[in-house]
C-alpha cells in the first residue's frame, strides 16, 4: 500500500556521459557547453527514487510513469563527484503519487522540487502502447 510520508534515498556517480556536452547529437550540438552533470539526467536520477520509493509497494503487475516534474537545477556538479537523491511521497490522489525530490553532491543541494507518477496497470498500458504503434 502506498502512503503519504514513504521515502527512498538513492546515490550515484557522475560520469562522463551524464555531462551536457553528452546530450550532442541527440539534441543538437552541445559540445560546447560547460562539462557538468546535465539537467536531463538529474531529472532522471530524481525520478529513478521516486521509483524506487514505490515499486516494492505495488502490486505484481502495476508501475508507474512520470506525468509530471518541476525542478529547479540549482549547483553544477563535475564528473566523478557522487550525488544523492531523496524522494518522499507526500501526496495520494487515486493514481496519481506526488513527491517531493533533492538531490545533493558533496558540496550540497544541486536541485530539489516536485514530481507527480501516475500508477498503470502494465498489461492494459503495453496494450495502448501497441494500438498506438500499429498506427505509425
Amino acid at each position: 500500500m502506498l502512503t503519504v510520508g514513504m521515502r527512498a534515498e538513492a546515490r550515484m556517480v557522475v560520469t562522463e556521459a551524464m555531462l551536457v556536452p553528452g546530450a550532442a547529437g541527440v539534441f543538437g550540438d552541445f559540445s560546447a557547453m560547460p562539462r557538468v552533470l546535465a539537467t536531463m539526467y538529474l531529472v532522471g536520477f530524481l525520478e529513478e527514487t521516486a521509483i524506487k520509493c514505490i515499486l516494492p509497494h505495488q502490486p505484481p503487475g502495476q508501475h508507474s510513469l512520470g506525468t509530471d516534474i518541476n525542478i529547479t537545477h540549482i549547483a553544477p556538479t563535475p564528473a566523478g563527484m557522487g550525488i544523492r537523491a531523496v524522494a518522499e511521497l507526500i501526496e495520494v490522489q487515486g493514481r496519481s503519487l506526488r513527491f517531493r525530490v533533492a538531490a545533493w553532491d558533496a558540496a550540497g543541494l544541486i536541485g530539489e522540487g516536485t514530481h507527480r507518477r501516475a500508477t498503470i496497470d502494465l498489461d492494459r498500458f503495453n496494450a495502448r502502447v501497441a494500438a498506438k504503434s500499429s498506427a505509425v
